[in-house]
């Protein structure tokens, strides 16, 4: 999980990314600079557990192809869900709070 510091601002932006391509880097950019934050995390899920996986790309694939797309030096690249094997959105935010106390987090969907 990338660092944070008390009192800074993170967005989320979570999702399987599959492919991540120019409107999820729009999505974030906009984020960024609209919202105000400090930092915005590319969060790859491993799957959505409501949808099927059987088209999904590799988890590796999407990082990396995320990475490749994530160019702002504020924007991080994270596999955190997968590290932590958890799926839902409400685990997921409960672990990173707990993690990060004094950031304030934004979730982010585009």
């Amino acid at each position: 999980m990338p660092h944070a510091a008390r009192g800074l601002t993170v967005g989320l932006f979570g999702g399987s990314f599959n492919p991540p391509h120019a409107g999820h880097a729009l999505v974030a950019e906009i984020a960024l600079r609209r919202l105000a934050l400090d930092q915005l995390w590319w969060m790859v899920t491993p799957g959505n557990p409501l949808k099927s996986a059987r088209e999904l790309a590799p988890l590796a694939e999407r990082i990396e192809l995320s990475e490749k797309i994530a160019r702002n030096p504020r924007m991080k690249v994270t596999a955190f869900e997968a590290a932590q094997h958890v799926r839902y959105t409400a685990d997921t935010l409960a672990l990173v709070k707990a993690r990060n106390p004094g950031v304030d987090f934004v979730w982010i969907m585009g």
